[in-house]
């Protein structure tokens, strides 16, 4: 596994590459970087595919531009498609977890001709909503929801940046499986739900006296440098972006995405505890016509590709395989 620089007409990236043959190409969520598919990439290498991973723009190695319109989703599909170009390949399947998967929904969707297939972790294909998101997104006078809160200038930035090791590791272990099932009103602590006004969203999640099994303390430390490095702004700047997105989408209502498509997500996910989402998992195959199978892995959260490493591994190289 080769962990390098690469100039590509939009931003520098820097990747994993690993293996040859057909290409893979995997996009991480918030707040991960590409060491996040470290066992997919080795997974895939040995079953005879390329598998390249980048730190999405924002993070860790890659680039951050400075201003917060440049993480929209077409930007970030635009760095997938100079991706591309720069490794010298003309298609690739796409696979993405969190943000991720939306982003490689969203490739898929676009660039057809370029992402041929695509397999997505934890969120769903959502059809647009008649009213920009953060309309929609539920709030009290006590409370926010959490894409609202990451939303607002500085105040993330600045609450996660205090002391990034507690904040990685109050995340990672309250959105994994762990941290307990996750249904409305069960209690269980959900890092990606309602924040308490003038709280902050670390004050209601607990502090794990370890780290899950899954997340040796060689990876964890890894993930703190890389925080440390590039700060939480970059990743944070993809949820201020949701209205224009959704903004700069309208063009696309109504486009199906037609290429080959797989879904997998854990039965602890946070995002399950999302009023409707079941429903929008069932009616996923309305936007998405050729969705070959749609996966729930038992007792597994939010980190599915780390968590369950080799049944995601196992689950991407069966579809692949037929295609």
């Amino acid at each position: 596994m080769k962990d390098t620089l690469i100039r590509t007409r939009t931003i520098n990236m820097s990747i994993l590459d690993a293996g040859q043959g057909p290409l893979v190409l995997f996009c991480h969520g918030f707040p991960e970087t590409k060491y996040a598919w470290r066992h997919q990439i080795h997974a895939l290498a040995q079953a005879g595919y390329r598998a390249v991973a980048p730190d999405m723009r924002g993070y860790g190695g890659t680039d951050a531009p400075e201003h917060l319109y440049q993480y929209t989703v077409f930007h970030a599909v635009g760095d997938l498609v100079a991706l591309l170009d720069a490794l010298g390949e003309h298609q690739a399947v796409v696979v993405g977890h969190d943000w991720g998967a939306t982003i490689a929904w969203q490739a898929a969707l676009m660039r057809p001709d370029r992402f041929r297939a695509v397999v997505a972790l934890s969120v769903p294909m959502m059809g647009q909503p008649p009213v920009p998101p953060s309309k929609i997104f539920p709030q009290t006078e006590d409370a926010l929801f959490y894409t609202l809160y990451l939303q607002k200038p500085k105040l993330a930035d600045e609450e996660f940046s205090r002391d990034v090791s507690l904040t990685l590791r109050k995340i990672m272990f309250a959105a994994s499986g762990e941290a307990g099932r996750r249904k409305p009103g069960d209690g269980a602590p959900n890092p990606f739900g309602m924040v308490a006004k003038g709280a902050g969203l670390l004050a209601s999640l607990p502090t794990p006296a370890k780290l899950p099994e899954w997340l040796p303390s060689r990876e964890f430390d890894q993930l703190i440098r890389a925080f440390e490095l590039s700060g939480f702004t970059g990743g944070l700047n993809y949820y201020r972006n949701i209205d224009r997105n959704w903004e700069l989408q309208q063009a696309f209502v109504g486009q199906l995405i037609r290429v080959p498509a797989f879904f997998m997500i854990g039965d602890r996910d946070t995002g399950l505890a999302i009023p409707g989402m079941d429903q929008i998992i069932t009616a996923m195959p309305n936007l998405v016509p050729d969705l070959r199978g749609s996966h729930v892995l038992q007792d597994a959260g939010h980190w599915l590709q780390q968590e369950r490493a080799k049944d995601v591994s196992e689950l991407t190289i069966n579809f692949l395989g037929g295609l």
